[in-house]
């Protein structure tokens, strides 16, 4: 009986550290999405203020073959 209370606390620990360590993975990836959509966020600004202010239609350009 002991022996298998012995083995139940030694996978509870290990359940507790491997939890620890998921958890502090989320938590560094929710970092790097957060830093990454703020630096995508600022990527399309930039881009949207090189464009010109009129788009224009590829339907309306001429191919180069006529």
């Amino acid at each position: 009986m002991e022996s298998r209370l012995i083995e139940l606390e030694t996978k509870l620990a290990f359940a507790e550290d491997m939890l620890d360590t998921l958890n502090t993975t989320v938590f560094r990836q929710r970092e790097r999405i957060d830093l990454l959509e703020r630096q995508l966020r600022l990527l399309h600004q930039q881009i949207q203020a090189l464009r010109p202010e009129e788009e224009r239609d590829l339907r309306d350009e001429i191919p180069p073959h006529y």
